[in-house]
């Protein structure tokens, strides 16, 4: 029985075999055929169209990494619907980016038709959202958004200490629209947030209460190389300091829900053992104030970084002041992050060359579902302004022929 003489329901349930049957063993590629012819039938009722054959050429592209050159017009949206789906069967989170907010809710909502036709969610971080609605988005099986939003909340995520406190999964695989812009002229634009490390200073007090407790066999301190680290038996004595407090409840101090706490704890062994009072630091006016080591002259304003500012304060017995952390990222790092990157475009055969060496990305040219009547004929310069407008008459009094005018300022 084909695909199209099935109901609904029975073509819905399709997709649960495909998991089940990619859990068992079978890969994506394995998958595809059946994928992808799945997911023709399903956008043709519920959109009303059925990927033309150069269409599943461009999924294919995708699905194996490269970028799908496509002529405008071509529906490369549609296209990205069948990689985007072959890929959510593991259940691990497909990324579509796209270059404005608009697109992003225009695709989310159109496209996400066909997906949750075939039971999957979908997802759209927009700018608003307040962390709860982003991580929500973010666990859907198909998520949409741009490189912007992608991209700093990723940096959000790294000015946060709890992982139940971060929004974004593993980034597992990513389609990119109008990948030339994005990756290319865009790769090194600075994504840069700042923001408090912590708000809650007494994780700071802790630590500076168990630090003097500790033994000279607890830590190894090596001046010279400006380091200090608990050995294993501080570990253990640190372990006991803080369940004998009520700083951890259960678990070792290196396990994962106590990793703020721990991050406490060598900032604290740093400003107990390493930095010296009027030697890298004066105390004054009820400020710890870093002495310039060139001219020993104090330098207000400036701080420690990571936390270690704040640990000295609460040794020192002065108020803690928030902690913050500065964090800095370009597209093109961002974007190699990705076990599996794709994107489309109408013109990237230009930067073949830069896609293949930054990103390890080949760019296959999709040919077009129809042939190309349209004639391109070499460009006119002119010197004069004069000159290029009386061309500009002579085109449009053409007949039967549309003329289009570009301009800019």
């Amino acid at each position: 029985m084909g695909l199209s003489s099935k109901d609904d329901a029975a073509l819905r349930a399709i997709t649960g075999q495909l998991r089940d049957r990619l859990e068992n063993g079978e890969t994506k590629d394995d998958l595809l055929a059946e994928a992808f012819a799945l997911v023709r039938e399903a956008a043709k009722r519920t959109l009303g169209q059925r990927h033309f054959d150069v269409q599943l050429m461009g999924g294919i592209a995708l699905h194996n990494g490269q970028i799908a050159e496509m002529k405008t017009g071509e529906g490369k949206t549609l296209v990205a619907t069948l990689a985007v789906f072959l890929n959510a069967l593991d259940q691990r989170g497909v990324h579509v980016v796209t270059v404005n907010d608009y697109l992003a809710q225009r695709d989310a909502e159109w496209m996400g038709r066909v997906y949750e036709f075939l039971g999957l969610s979908v997802g759209c971080i927009t700018p608003g959202l307040d962390d709860d609605a982003r991580r929500a988005a973010y666990g859907c099986d198909v998520t949409y958004g741009t490189n912007n939003e992608f991209g700093f909340d990723y940096l959000r995520d790294n000015l946060k200490f709890r992982l139940e406190d971060m929004v974004q999964r593993d980034f597992h695989f990513a389609i990119v629209d109008e990948v030339d812009s994005i990756l290319i002229d865009e790769a090194r634009t600075p994504l840069i947030i700042s923001g408090p490390a912590e708000s809650n200073s007494a994780l700071y007090l802790v630590a500076d209460k168990v630090i003097p407790q500790l033994d000279e066999v607890d830590f190894d301190l090596d001046e010279k190389a400006n380091s200090v680290t608990l050995t294993e038996a501080g570990i253990e004595h640190a372990e006991g300091l803080l369940r004998t407090a009520g700083s951890i409840e259960s678990g070792a101090l290196y396990d994962i829900d106590n990793v703020g706490l721990l991050h406490h704890i060598n900032q604290s062994l740093k400003a107990h053992h390493l930095f010296k009072r009027d030697t890298n630091y004066m105390v004054k006016d009820g400020q710890v104030l870093i002495i310039d080591e060139f001219t020993g002259r104090a330098m207000p304003g400036r701080r420690f970084s990571d936390g270690l500012h704040q640990a000295i304060e609460a040794k020192r017995k002065v108020e803690i002041q928030a902690e913050t952390r500065r964090w800095l990222r370009n597209f093109q790092n961002y974007f190699r992050m990705y076990e599996t990157l794709a994107g489309m475009t109408g013109t990237a055969m230009t930067e073949a060359g830069e896609f293949s060496e930054i990103y390890g990305l080949e760019v296959m040219a999709i040919p077009t579902n129809r042939d190309v009547v349209r004639q391109d004929h070499d460009d006119e310069v002119y010197p004069y302004s004069a000159e290029r407008d009386n061309a500009v008459i002579r085109l449009s009094r053409f007949p039967n022929t549309p003329t289009a005018f570009l301009g800019w300022t």
